[in-house]
């Protein structure tokens, strides 16, 4: 059995193999595409399992985002790594889907310029609705809800991280254990407010989080310094300016012909309104966002915690004649998320094409709000199609 390496060489020889001449591969390169922290930690499990095939991790953002996932450089130092380890969509060369199989993690359909990829996928392991678009013959294919998706990858994986070869000393198996476990451990706190938020937390989150615990020497962690530190780099977005803020967690899809695109920001409308001054220059700025990415549909949804009390505010715009009829139908859908107008409509758009809401069900989030959104368009572009 080939040796273990350690978490930066790994990636450094990941990065060998994707930026090869076509004529040194002996065969496919196997990617593993997602966030960051999965798909590091899935390709290096993976790498490290018989046959040991290389597995190629990808950010699923070209690197000029890299640098607005604060939290992830936080997460990254204390694993040993640095935001320059990681390889993302600018690194990827031009390939031909026959020289390439792809493993999807923390989603579940390949979008953009990967599409042309799905029908090389080998597998999957993501915690989002079923798109339905990879084949069920793909194994392993899970695609169940959970607090985070690293939960799951943990699930899948444990027995073979268990089965790792050993490195030169049993002090470098626990550094290098602790730093892949730190990886792991970081999105499901984040991901479930360190494993607090019960609507969110499955047994899988629960049984994760522990086992992660145990990968880790006790005198070197505390949960609670390292869930605070991560916390409080991802909340601070007062250096980011309203474009970097709208893209630093933004996810796009086009649904029968209509664009939708939901920006998930960690401050509140109120603080995003006292950055901007006065509503209009926050509502100029999202429009502006919105017409760069053509959407039909703007949506902004939020998480904060204003005096330890958890909120989700939710904003709709609907910003062509399409979006607009596409907000009303999402109007009669989503009675499930006990929507209530924000602030006596302030950010309200008087023509009704833009409404913005507190969301008293906190247990919706992007993952639970985005198909409704989705549903919405879709009646409005199949309505579209058979006037043709």
């Amino acid at each position: 059995m080939p040796p273990r390496l350690p978490l930066k060489g790994f990636l450094a020889a990941a990065r060998s193999a994707l930026t090869a001449p076509p004529a040194q591969r002996s065969g496919p390169l196997t990617l593993v595409v997602g966030n960051e922290s999965a798909a590091v930690v899935l390709a290096y499990i993976r790498s490290n399992t018989p046959p040991n095939t290389l597995h190629i991790p990808l950010s699923n953002i070209p690197r000029s985002e890299l640098v607005l996932r604060t939290e992830m450089t936080a997460v990254l130092q204390h694993a040993g790594l640095a935001p320059a380890d990681i390889l993302t969509l600018s690194e990827l060369p031009d390939l031909e889907p026959e020289d390439t199989q792809w493993f999807l993690v923390d989603h579940n359909a390949l979008t953009g310029r990967l599409r042309k990829f799905q029908p090389r996928v080998i597998g999957c392991i993501d915690h989002h609705v079923d798109e339905k678009v990879t084949s069920l013959d793909v194994k392993p294919r899970i695609i169940e809800p959970c607090g985070s998706c690293m939960s799951l990858i943990i699930d899948e994986s444990r027995a073979a991280w268990d089965a790792f070869p050993a490195p030169e000393t049993e002090e470098d198996a626990a550094v290098e254990d602790g730093n892949l476990a730190k990886l792991a451990f970081a999105p499901i706190l984040i991901d479930t407010l360190d494993l607090k938020e019960q609507h969110k937390v499955k047994e899988k989150d629960v049984v994760a989080a522990e086992y992660l615990r145990g990968k880790m020497r006790p005198q070197h962690f505390s949960q609670p310094q390292f869930f605070g530190e991560i916390t409080a780099v991802k909340e601070d977005i007062s250096q980011l300016r309203f474009y970097d803020i709208f893209r630093k967690d933004y996810k796009e899809w086009d649904e029968s012909g209509l664009r939708l695109g939901i920006s998930c920001i960690v401050q509140n409308f109120d603080y995003l309104l006292e950055k901007a001054g006065q509503p209009s220059v926050f509502i100029d700025e999202l429009a502006s966002w919105a017409d760069e990415r053509k959407l039909d549909v703007a949506s902004v949804m939020t998480t904060s915690n204003p005096g330890g009390e958890f909120q989700r505010h939710l904003l709709v715009w609907g910003v062509t004649d399409r979006g607009v009829a596409a907000v009303s139908n999402f109007l009669g859908i989503a009675g499930e998320l006990q929507l209530e107008q924000w602030r006596g409509g302030l950010l309200d758009g008087g023509d009704g094409k833009r409404k913005a809401w507190r969301q008293k069900d906190l247990s919706s989030s992007r993952k639970q709000v985005a198909p409704l959104l989705r549903e919405a368009l879709k009646t409005v572009g199949g309505a579209s199609q058979s006037q043709l």
